[in-house]
């Protein structure tokens, strides 16, 4: 469930499994806040990849995965937010290339549905998800798998960015937990204005220098 025109993944509640009328009803509330009109949309399964196009070629491939914090044992699900948010790649208002995780009322949400509060401690280990939805905009981790990433869905992202007859382009793609399982992949958004700066400073993985990479595509000649 999500608001009709909003960006950056901003009220969105995603439910994998059952869910009561009052957390319906809570999610309903987040969505409203955001915009006069929602959307439901069908859950698909699997692991969110941003794949990044410049021409007709894949520049990127990052695995963005939903805002987390692991357990050590000692301290509490808020403690783990602010020492994770510490990382001076996190900032606020997209001045940075990660964003810091919040404890806003779809965190909170997330953590109800969990049967858990800001001040439980979770097991050491234990990862916990603040979101389900796993934009980097809302705290999100980015992982960059270019290289290892299967070549049937770098083709597939190539096809949809031609469709649209788009040269810079992020497409995303839910691959499903078994990624030899084609047929149940999913394109789920094509972005005009895809963000770079999450492939210049991943959280995790080789650093991609896209902005040279956009000056030698306009300037080829």
């Amino acid at each position: 469930m999500k608001p009709k025109s909003t960006n950056y993944g901003l009220g969105i509640s995603i439910f994998k499994e059952e869910f009561s009328q009052e957390v319906f009803k809570e999610a309903l509330k987040i969505a409203f806040s955001y915009d006069q009109a929602v959307m439901v949309e069908e859950f698909i399964p699997g692991d969110e990849y941003r794949f990044l196009i410049i021409g007709d070629q894949i520049e990127a491939v990052l695995k963005r995965v939903p805002a987390n914090v692991i357990g050590d044992g000692v301290h509490s699900v808020s403690e783990l937010v602010d020492e994770k948010n510490d990382d001076p790649l996190r900032g606020t208002d997209h001045l940075k290339p990660l964003e810091k995780i919040l404890k806003g009322p779809e965190e909170t949400l997330m953590l109800e549905l969990h049967q858990m509060k800001w001040d439980d401690i979770p097991a050491k280990d234990q990862i916990i998800y603040l979101r389900e939805n796993s934009n980097i905009s809302t705290g999100g981790d980015s992982i960059d798998v270019t290289e290892s990433m299967d070549d049937y869905y770098k083709e597939l992202a190539i096809r949809a960015a031609k469709v649209a007859d788009a040269k810079f382009c992020g497409v995303d793609i839910i691959v499903p937990p078994n990624p030899l399982d084609y047929e149940k992949a999913a394109i789920i958004e094509l972005n005009f204005n895809p963000a770079i700066q999450m492939h210049a400073f991943p959280y995790q993985g080789e650093r991609k220098m896209i902005g040279d990479r956009i000056i030698e595509y306009l300037f080829a000649e």
